[in-house]
Parts: structure tokens; C-alpha cells; sequence
């Protein structure tokens, strides 16, 4: 779990929370249940129970699970950027960047990998998880210009951007579900392409 949502499900329940306390706990337990069972293996009562609360509180605050599902991705995504974005406050040549860069998307993709597979599976099955989808991969085409701008680097067509989120994902993906070991190839191997690639976005 990254750092933030296992701190907001760590962290003791507040005995007179407020309903923003209440609502990132359900998240952070969604998150986890999500990640270990996949969607269709929990439901709101396990939410609600693993968070420390009735399934009435859930309802307060969730219209349903594809709600809260949809809440954890979003925090997921905010995250990762988050953790992008002091990657590069840290400064470095461009291949160190790049090596911490590669380095966090791989722990990332690796952690993740059930709410992971849950959302590749919704997107092609659901229509509305398939439209937030997309709307968060434009907010996120749109932080990669604006991180790559303030680093003073010359902009990229967005489609450029675009491909190199869809090829990095995939990537990281297999990486983390154990692909390239089952079918022999070299992580290295893998690991230096990912490490080109993103110096290419970075400059």
C-alpha cells in the first residue's frame, strides 16, 4: 500500500471522526480488500468492516462499490504523481532520474497489482469505470507536460506522452504479475528499455 492510503487505514480510528476522516478510511480499506480480493471478491460490508465502520456509513458516503472503487483509483493515480513529482524535485542527471523513476513505478505496479488487474478488467467491461478512466489518463497527460515544463524540457506532442504511458504501463505491469520470468526474458534487459524510455520524456 503506499504511503498514503496505509496511513489513512494504520492510523487509529477517530472515536467522532469527520465524514472527510471517515470516507479516506473507507477508501484505504477498499484499496486493500481491492488490491488482496479483486473486485468482484468483496463487497461493501467487507469494506465497511475492514475501515471500522457499519455498512451505513459506507452508504453515507458511497453510492455503491464501483463508487469507492473509482475514489481508490483516483488516490492511486494521485499518489504515484505525487511520488513522481518529489522524484524530481530531487534533482540528478537525467539517467539517475530515470533510474529512481523506473525503480518507483515498478514498487508501485508491484504493490498495486490487484487493484491493477481489477481496473484493466472494468474498463474493457464497464462504462462508466471506462470514462473515469480516461478522464484521469488526460489529467494525467496533462502532468506530464506540466512536470516536463518546469524542468525546462522542450514539449512533446501529447500523443508522444501518450504512448509512452500506455508502453511504461504495460510494461510495468508484466513486470510485477511475473510475465517476464514465466516466459524466460530478462528483467535487466527490460528494466534498461524502461530506463531509456523515460529519459526520452524527460529531456
Amino acid at each position: 500500500m503506499n504511503n498514503q492510503l496505509h496511513y489513512k487505514l494504520k492510523s487509529t480510528r477517530p472515536r467522532r471522526g469527520s465524514p472527510e476522516q471517515t470516507r479516506d478510511r473507507l477508501i484505504a480499506a477498499a484499496a486493500a480488500l481491492f488490491n488482496r480480493a479483486g473486485y468482484h471478491g468483496t463487497d461493501s460490508n467487507h469494506i465497511a468492516r475492514a475501515a471500522g465502520y457499519s455498512t451505513g456509513s459506507f452508504y453515507k458516503h458511497f453510492e455503491d462499490k464501483r463508487e469507492i472503487f473509482l475514489a481508490a483509483y483516483e488516490t492511486w493515480v494521485s499518489s504515484e504523481w505525487k511520488e513522481v513529482a518529489a522524484v524530481l524535485s530531487e534533482g540528478g542527471s537525467n539517467r539517475d532520474i530515470a533510474r529512481r523513476l523506473v525503480r518507483l513505478s515498478v514498487e508501485f505496479h508491484t504493490r498495486w497489482r490487484g487493484l491493477r488487474a481489477s481496473l484493466r478488467e472494468l474498463v474493457f467491461t464497464d462504462t462508466t469505470v471506462r470514462r473515469f478512466y480516461r478522464k484521469l489518463r488526460r489529467r494525467q497527460l496533462d502532468l506530464m507536460a506540466d512536470l516536463r515544463k518546469k524542468r525546462g524540457g522542450r514539449p512533446h506532442r501529447r500523443e508522444e506522452d501518450l504512448i509512452h504511458l500506455y508502453t511504461t504501463e504495460r510494461t510495468y505491469d508484466a513486470i510485477a504479475q511475473g510475465e517476464l520470468r514465466e516466459m524466460g526474458l530478462s528483467r535487466t534487459f527490460v528494466l534498461e528499455a524502461m530506463l531509456q524510455n523515460v529519459i526520452s520524456v524527460l529531456v
